[in-house]
């Protein structure tokens, strides 16, 4: 009698239409990996995870909760790849104490999202949804919009998608500021980018973006009082996450004139947007798309593959967002 060959590694593939615009798919099952297909065609739910995640060893995940109750119904579970870089989807303590490693794509979508931060900007400014819309009908509207070159740029967040933003906004000729809560004085100084304090900031800027990404300290950062401190000409560009704003408040400020526009990737109630919020004339509005592109989607898949395979054959994946389940390995060795 003949020994029977271990069951494969099963990857439940959460994110919907992964696969697209790449081969990751393929080279998974070139590696003898079983793929359980996210069968909604949505965004996965709690309970919707809860009734695949049973049995697998790793997972790709888009924003679907992977909460502590999702990985304690997951004895298998190894690797949480995630297409993306936010982990606000992922309990990190809970897949932690369980060593499962999460990972993300980091460095994949940088110029992505900073190319779309800056489409938005460039539409919210000179208005072009506006205009299109009316030439379309028929009509003939002409309205004075705002001059990018020479304004202020503040960007909060200064990591790799905002030094990114910073390297645009100096081809544009602006004035660059920004805040980052662990500040990096060289590399401002080498992009020509003057650090300060978020009041400032808020306080300066013609335009301000966010690069940050959403935790305790960052829910609602710009909220009423942030908002406040903006000028009545001022522009809001939010391609991080939704729960950095809080958007009642940004609703007002558009409806009273307390600041000039906003041009929103991210939104509090993803798909599903406050409507009062997205049909302001002053709000340019795209469904959290700053890095679908082709060539993006298809490095950030191959990113989760790599993960994947590194940790199912034992080895540490890059860009991992929980080294700490490696830290306690080493203890525990």
């Amino acid at each position: 009698m003949t020994a029977r060959e271990p069951a494969p590694a099963r990857v439940l593939i959460g994110v919907p239409g992964f696969g697209r615009t790449s081969d990751a798919p393929q080279l998974l099952q070139t590696r003898g990996l079983e793929l359980i297909a996210n069968p909604t065609g949505a965004t996965l739910t709690e309970d919707a995870l809860l009734g695949l995640i049973g049995d697998v060893d790793a997972i790709i995940a888009g924003t679907e909760p992977i909460t502590a109750r999702v990985l304690a119904a997951a004895p298998r579970l190894r690797i949480v790849a995630r297409r993306g870089v936010g982990v606000d989807s992922v309990d990190l303590v809970a897949a932690t104490a369980r060593s499962v490693v999460v990972t993300v794509t980091a460095g994949a979508l940088t110029e992505t999202v900073a190319d779309h931060a800056w489409a938005l900007l460039l539409a919210v400014a000179r208005q072009i949804p506006r205009f299109d819309r009316a030439v379309k009908a028929g009509g003939w509207e002409r309205l004075p919009s705002l001059d990018i070159s020479g304004s202020t740029l503040g960007i909060v967040g200064f990591g790799a998608i905002g030094r990114a933003v910073a390297r645009r906004g100096a081809g544009f000729g602006m004035r660059l500021l920004a805040h980052d809560a662990f500040p990096d004085p060289a590399g401002a100084a080498t992009l020509g980018v003057a650090l300060c304090d978020l009041d400032t900031l808020l306080a300066t800027s013609d335009f301000v973006t966010l690069h940050v990404p959403l935790m305790p300290v960052t829910r609602g950062l710009i909220g009423e009082v942030a908002l406040s401190r903006m000028k009545p000409t001022a522009m809001l560009i939010n391609t991080s996450r939704g729960g950095v704003v809080d958007e009642g408040a940004l609703l007002r400020a558009l409806q009273e004139s307390r600041i000039a526009g906003a041009g929103l990737d991210v939104f509090e109630g993803e798909p599903y947007p406050n409507p009062r919020l997205v049909e302001l004339e002053t709000v340019v509005a795209t469904p959290h798309v700053a890095s679908y592109t082709k060539d993006t989607l298809a490095r950030m898949e191959r990113s989760c593959v790599e993960a994947v395979l590194a940790v199912l054959a034992g080895e540490r994946p890059a860009h991992v967002a929980n080294p700490e389940v490696y830290e306690r390995r080493s203890r525990d060795a």
